[in-house]
């Protein structure tokens, strides 16, 4: 299976969270071989989290999964991570890194921070960005419009 593939399973996340009520972000976790094993999208609302982001839920999920805290698979998510969830990566040893779109005000892989690449950490992740990236934006934008259209946003 090819990473548009593991994409789409990511944005279905996304679109679960957003009719949760969370902002639409999805992520998916995958071994080597290809075996998927671990899910996650945005639960913040949901749970009352502020550390339930996609990704730190399907690495969750992935440990539980494989009885460890090293993952070392594939994580696929719809939006470039935060610096927490950035350096969650680091820390799960994820070997690779697959994501939609850039996250211009909080991206910390290659928009404002370079957390999975910095040679001063204990561990670097291979990047593949831009994967399905206009669908994973869109998936935001019309989440944020329809937010700024409901009886309760407040500029």
């Amino acid at each position: 299976m090819d990473d548009e593939h593991w994409m789409s399973i990511a944005l279905e996340e996304a679109h679960a969270a957003a009719a949760e009520g969370d902002v639409p972000v999805g992520a998916i976790i995958t071994t080597a071989d290809g075996r998927l094993i671990g899910r996650g999208r945005n639960r913040r609302e949901l749970d009352r989290d502020p550390t339930a982001h996609a990704e730190i839920v399907a690495l969750r999920d992935a440990s539980k999964t494989l009885g460890m805290w090293r993952v070392e698979g594939t994580l696929f998510v719809t939006q470039e991570p935060c610096p927490m969830c950035a350096g969650a990566i680091v820390n799960a040893r994820v070997k690779r890194l697959v994501y939609g779109c850039p996250n211009p005000k909080a991206g910390a892989v290659k928009s404002l921070f370079a957390i999975v690449s910095d040679p001063r950490l204990n561990h670097r992740v291979e990047v593949r960005d831009g994967v399905r990236a206009e669908e994973c934006a869109s998936v935001l934008s019309e989440f944020f419009a329809e937010l700024r259209r409901g009886p309760t946003y407040q500029p």
